[in-house]
């Protein structure tokens, strides 16, 4: 593209005090100042020219200008309406870039992809998502079955962590169960709060979830599954038996608890983090079995 890249200080502050334009910390807007960390992020996320990318949150377009760059075709999901007419100059050299002024959680993405994108192209998510919104965003999005490759995000550096975490780690929890369900989680970089304008309060990393051609476990119910995974690590302190009494207290007590843990071959003493995804999937199915059939 024509001129120096959005993603600088200098053009930056130009195009804010152009428009007048004030961070609002309710919708979490920070924007990267630094074009290598984009290209790193986008070298990580496997972008080619016969890619179709998904952006959420936009901003001014610094990430999307560089998007742009590297793929076929990019569309972005922008709630915030002070953006447009900003994202309208920023990008207007950007014939391959499409924004949409919708709440991405509200969206019917994968109607969109329909339309926008080509049947067999391979569609990668790529953003730098609003921190206090991440988790639902990435959910919403795996949870519908999108044919997506892969998300690339820039979220907060706690919220990675658990997202790829293994079990016996304080960051492994329901969280990291859920995504890992769905993906190959790798937390890929490391981006300091000097990037960003306004800087944030918390640290940044760049997650690359990889889409998995079918979970790793057979589960009865899915619903079922994730709630049961939830209801184990209620309380982390406390052992598996009595996490379940508790999930459990219309359904069963102590001695039922036990006696299927028993079945499944796993000790009740044991905690949540210490379970593997085959160890939830198995107990799941063991009380699914014998309470809803």
């Amino acid at each position: 593209m024509n001129g120096k890249p959005i993603a600088t200080p200098k053009r930056t502050t130009d195009i804010l005090h152009k428009y007048g334009f004030s961070f609002k910390k309710s919708l979490g807007q920070n924007f990267i100042i630094d074009v290598n960390i984009l290209q790193n992020i986008i070298r990580e996320a496997g972008i080619s020219e016969t890619s179709g990318v998904i952006e959420v949150g936009p901003g001014i377009g610094a990430l999307t200008e560089q998007l742009a760059n590297a793929a076929d075709k990019v569309v972005a999901y922008e709630v915030d309406s002070r953006l447009l007419p900003i994202l309208d100059d920023t990008l207007h050299n950007c014939g391959n870039v499409q924004v949409v002024h919708q709440d991405i959680l509200e969206a019917d993405v994968k109607a969109m992809m329909n339309v926008c994108f080509d049947a067999n192209q391979s569609i990668h998510v790529v953003a730098n998502l609003p921190y206090y919104i991440t988790t639902p965003i990435l959910m919403k999005l795996l949870r519908e079955e999108l044919p997506v490759s892969s998300f690339t995000v820039m979220i907060q550096k706690e919220v990675a962590q658990r997202m790829a975490a293994q079990p016996n780690s304080k960051q492994y929890g329901s969280l990291t169960i859920a995504v890992q369900y769905y993906t190959d989680a790798e937390v890929v970089m490391s981006v300091p709060r000097s990037v960003f304008m306004p800087p944030p309060n918390v640290d940044s990393s760049v997650l690359k979830l990889t889409k998995k051609t079918e979970p790793p476990v057979e589960v009865d119910d899915e619903d079922y599954f994730f709630a049961l995974v939830q209801a184990c690590f209620a309380q982390r302190r406390k052992t598996l038996r009595n996490n379940l009494r508790r999930h459990f207290s219309e359904w069963a007590d102590r001695d039922i608890i036990t006696a299927v843990l028993d079945e499944t071959g796993i000790d009740p003493v044991r905690r949540g983090e210490s379970l593997t995804m085959e160890e939830f999937a198995g107990l799941a199915n063991a009380f699914y079995r014998k309470f809803r059939n």
